[in-house]
């Protein structure tokens, strides 16, 4: 009984183990099969929809509302029915009126509520479309009159109708490509610039929240990218995006074919839709730019300052063209001339290079040297020779009236600029001084961190055959002439200052002043580093509260601030010893070595003290209307008898006092004490 029962329980054993082993041979053998099976499910991704094949969603009534009206809350009213089925009751309040909506989720509920609002004002007709219970007119998209008029003439109604058929994909078919892509932007903009919140940021423009590429994609229907060409070595090159949209091209350069596009991208942005995202669109809350009396912002639009950048980099190219042992440099600068804002037909008036000053010991007595050769200094000496230039014309009457000055009869300077005529400056970084040793990135605009050092605002000085600022003494400071020949330095206040002086005095210089009413820039334009707080407050703001009794029409001047949409690049190498110029006339460049202040020639440069002071004594004995046709006095003197001029210029200085931020050092006088040449 025993050994039966022992060999029942073996074989019951063994036929357990059999069945165990079948079972787990059988799974064994069919996972694996089902994995097979599942594989592809999991391990192979579905492929891709090509951009044909994929139909976009159209947006549901509440993104379609709060697209229409911003800040909408919707509230939770009630919640009733059982707990398996409940039933939400949801309102949402627009232009002052509730409105509800109910649904098994809150998500329905919100859908129908915004979809009652949208009743309101436009209803669904056929299921699809959304049309003015009031029409005013439908709008026919086979005609081009909208084409013709633009989009200003279209009422509400119709633009709630236009933007919700170019958002619904079956009804955006029925449109032709050029309609789509001439009614989109314009509607988008016109969406954007309907409701100030939008746009405004405590009175400023802001900055759009979708990146430029992104958005520019969501705008038009036709964009290609192209990369054209890689200029540099591998570690420091740059790369050219070209977009083209509807047949028109934008170009944008960057370090990465990223910021290239984005550039690029940008640049089409401004130019088919006025949208910038410019530095200047956004200032930090707690400390905005000021906004003047004549405009929203002290922004130049962004298409002005793309053009105004790429006209003088243009015209650079152009000029040192035979001469490319030339062209390197660091700074880049020139003025671009505009009448009534006139861009198609803006005019390159000067181009410079150029980063440093003269050594002291070349200094010169007869003013035959130029004492500062940083670029936008050296474009603002170009540029009083087109002045002077200029006037000569008014000494023929058969040239006068290709002039810009005209005879100014009714107030107590004899010539003034011709109406609508603007100058703008561009660099290609910011100016030295204060509105570049602050970070370009820094968002802390409050109060300096050490209180008992006062950093922002100060005076600065170049230093004499290098690069840099740094900050004057408080007190009275006076360059003597046998100091700097034994050695002392040679101080020359930094650019960001000479253009804070240019905002008082005008950019006509001291002798002009006797003749033509003061002269200031419209704009500036720069290629990097713009941080529109620090550039403010480096050209006019550190001073606008403190500056008074100004000899009309002397007043401070606001420049419009922009930055290009392809930043210049970071120059790493040494800044080169010479820098050129050319004004719009000259039928050649003129290269200056920087630290001898005389051409790489030697001789005396087309644009100094004395070549300016000649050109003075001729206008002053040839010019019709001077009063005082007599030049005796030496050049020191001359300009000292220019009352107004000099009154505002030491106003300027006690400005600069009052705010504490030091004295405007000035060169030894022996340099201007120099007459004219027999």
């Amino acid at each position: 009984m025993l050994n039966s029962a022992n060999n029942n329980f073996v074989q019951h054993a063994q036929v357990v183990s059999t069945s165990t082993e079948g079972n787990m041979n059988g799974y064994n053998r069919k996972s694996p099969q089902k994995r097979r099976y599942d594989m592809p499910k999991y391990a192979v991704p579905p492929k891709k929809k090509s951009g044909k094949e994929r139909v976009p969603q159209p947006k549901n009534t509440v993104a379609m509302l709060n697209e229409l009206r911003h800040g909408l809350i919707y509230k939770l009213e009630s919640q009733t029915g059982p707990v398996h089925a409940p039933l939400f009751t949801i309102s949402v309040e627009v232009d002052g009126q509730k409105y509800m909506g109910q649904g098994r989720s809150k998500k329905v509920a919100r859908i129908e509520a915004a979809a009652t609002a949208l009743r309101s004002f436009i209803q669904f007709k056929d299921g699809a479309v959304l049309s003015p219970l009031k029409p005013a007119g439908n709008l026919d998209f086979t005609s081009d009159e909208h084409l013709e008029n633009g989009i200003e003439n279209v009422s509400k109604a119709e633009l709630v109708e236009l933007i919700y058929t170019l958002m619904l994909p079956e009804k955006k078919s029925n449109l032709t490509s050029l309609e789509q892509s001439t009614l989109r932007p314009q509607i988008f903009c016109m969406s954007h610039n309907a409701t100030k919140s939008t746009i405004a940021v405590d009175g400023q423009k802001k900055v759009p929240d979708k990146g430029p590429v992104m958005l520019l994609y969501e705008l038009f229907n036709d964009v290609n990218f192209e990369c054209m060409n890689i200029d540099g070595a591998q570690n420091n090159c740059r790369f050219k995006m070209t977009v083209t949209i509807n047949d028109k091209k934008f170009d944008g350069t960057g370090p990465s074919k990223k910021l290239a596009k984005n550039a690029a991208a940008k640049a089409a942005l401004a130019s088919l839709c006025n949208i910038s995202y410019s530095p200047m669109m956004a200032p930090q809350k707690n400390a905005p730019l000021p906004i003047d009396e004549k405009s929203s912002s002290m922004e130049l639009p962004q298409i002005h300052a793309d053009t105004i950048g790429r006209l003088v980099l243009e015209k650079f190219m152009e000029v040192i063209k035979g001469q490319e042992a030339y062209s390197r440099r660091k700074v880049l600068a020139g003025i671009v001339m505009t009448e009534n804002m006139n861009f198609c037909e803006a005019k390159v008036i000067s181009v410079s290079t150029g980063t440093k000053c003269v050594s002291g010991e070349h200094m010169s007595v007869n003013g035959a040297v130029l004492n500062d050769s940083h670029a936008e200094i050296v474009s603002r000496r170009c540029l009083l020779k087109y002045l002077y230039a200029q006037l000569d014309l008014q000494c023929n009457q058969a040239t006068a009236y290709q002039s810009i000055f005209v005879r100014n009869t009714d107030g107590q300077y004899p010539y003034k600029l011709k109406s609508g005529v603007h100058f703008h400056l561009y660099i290609n970084t910011a100016p030295c001084g204060d509105a570049r040793i602050f970070s370009p990135h820094e968002n802390d605009t409050g109060v300096d961190k050490h209180p008992n050092r006062k950093a922002r605002g100060q005076l600065r000085t170049k230093i004499e055959s290098g690069e840099g600022t740094i900050p004057v003494k408080s007190s009275d400071g006076i360059q003597t002439w046998d100091g700097v020949l034994q050695g002392q330095r040679l101080l020359t206040m930094s650019c960001s200052d000479k253009i804070a002086r240019w905002n008082i005095v005008g950019i006509q210089g001291s002798l002009l002043s006797a003749i033509i009413e003061p002269v200031y820039l419209h704009s500036i334009v720069l290629g990097s580093l713009l941080h529109p707080e620090h550039m403010y407050r480096a050209v006019c703001g550190r001073i606008e509260k403190s500056i008074q009794g100004l000899p009309p029409p002397y007043h401070l001047n606001k420049p419009r601030l922009a930055l290009v949409t392809s930043a210049e690049p970071r120059n790493q190498a040494k800044a080169p010893n010479f820098g050129i110029n050319w004004t719009i006339g000259d039928t050649e460049l003129e290269v200056v070595n920087s630290l001898t202040g005389r051409t790489i020639g030697g001789q005396v440069s087309r644009i100094t003290k004395q070549a300016f002071f000649d050109k003075y004594g001729f206008l002053m004995k040839n010019l019709p209307g001077m009063p005082n046709r007599k030049v005796t006095k030496d050049y020191g003197e001359t300009k000292a008898d220019v009352k107004d001029y000099q009154t505002a210029k030491q106003e300027l200085f006690s400005a600069f006092k009052r705010e504490d931020l030091g004295s405007w050092l000035k060169k030894p006088i022996e340099q201007d004490q120099f007459g004219l040449v027999e």
